[in-house]
């Protein structure tokens, strides 16, 4: 992954060993405070034009509560990309992961940005975030390309709904935000078409199911941790 997560480059020479080592330091930059705020490649929605709005306190626990959830969530599609594109069989299954890690790195970086201006800190249990999604992401990329694709299609149709919900909930000042959620839903609905038109296959009914209840799980303690 590029920007602060690192580029996704699939399996690469080497063995196993350097391929932890390039998932640690992965997951290193990602995680550690301060370092997901690396320069992204794209400037920051929420940029000099939108003026910083005046909010209450308990306005301004809230928003910082949901970009955790947000950075917390764009933790997850680092390692979630990175786990699928180790196991990737074809070509394409790794170009379509490279092109939406490379904006979930912005995503990443947008949201740290955010919450530094907002003087509240990312969630603490990273770590936790990015070793869960590296699994589940190595477990739908075993499952064959197809599969793969068809897990980032539905979970980005999950990240959508849940950035409608966080958009309602902003308060109605909060320009800035609301900027940055913006942009996030508009690259995540075309990161899941493209893994439809890739050839993705709809997860079966339980599965989704399991993807909606990790995703709770995860926002409701980074809402707070």
């Amino acid at each position: 992954m590029s920007g602060s997560g690192g580029a996704v480059t699939g399996r690469r020479p080497g063995g196993l060993l350097d391929h932890l080592i390039l998932t640690l330091d992965a997951a290193l930059r990602t995680t550690l405070p301060g370092a997901a705020a690396a320069a992204a490649a794209r400037p920051s929605p929420a940029g000099g034009a939108i003026a910083e709005a005046h909010l209450d306190a308990r306005e301004r626990a809230l928003v910082a509560a949901l970009m955790r959830i947000n950075h917390a969530g764009e933790v997850c599609a680092q390692a979630l990309y990175r786990g699928q594109a180790a196991v990737a069989r074809a070509p394409v299954t790794r170009a379509v992961l490279e092109r939406a890690a490379a904006e979930e790195s912005d995503h990443l970086a947008w949201c740290a940005e955010r919450l530094e201006e907002l003087g509240a800190h990312t969630s603490r249990l990273g770590p936790l975030w990015y070793l869960g999604a590296y699994g589940t992401g190595m477990a739908a990329g075993l499952a064959g390309d197809r599969c793969s694709l068809g897990f980032v299609s539905e979970t980005e149709r999950q990240v959508e709904a849940h950035l409608n919900g966080h958009l309602g909930r902003l308060p109605a000042a909060d320009g800035r935000s609301r900027a940055i959620l913006e942009q996030m839903r508009e690259d995540e609905v075309r990161h899941g078409r493209s893994a439809e038109q890739a050839g993705g296959r709809p997860p079966p009914g339980p599965v989704r199911r399991l993807m909606a209840l990790q995703a709770r799980v995860m926002t409701t303690l980074a809402f707070f941790i």
